[in-house]
């Protein structure tokens, strides 16, 4: 099987990019956004932190950032 017609069946390219993926999540993360309720996703996730998980959730954030996934800006 050639390289050409694996990344076909893989959706495009990889290792650069997956163009499949990225067009999945942009379309997916549209919807998410246009059927509403952001703003209670953030009272969820504030809540949480706020809560029992907040030490796990707080330590995870920290040891994502150390790894270089959460950096600020």
């Amino acid at each position: 099987m050639g390289d050409e017609k694996r990344n076909d069946e893989m959706g495009g390219m990889q290792g650069e990019g997956n163009y499949g993926a990225a067009k999945k999540f942009d379309a997916e993360e549209r919807a998410f956004v246009d059927k509403g309720g952001i703003e209670q996703k953030a009272r969820e996730a504030e809540e949480a932190l706020d809560g029992p998980e907040g030490a796990d959730l707080e330590r995870a954030r920290k040891a994502a950032d150390e790894h270089g996934q959460m950096r600020e800006r």
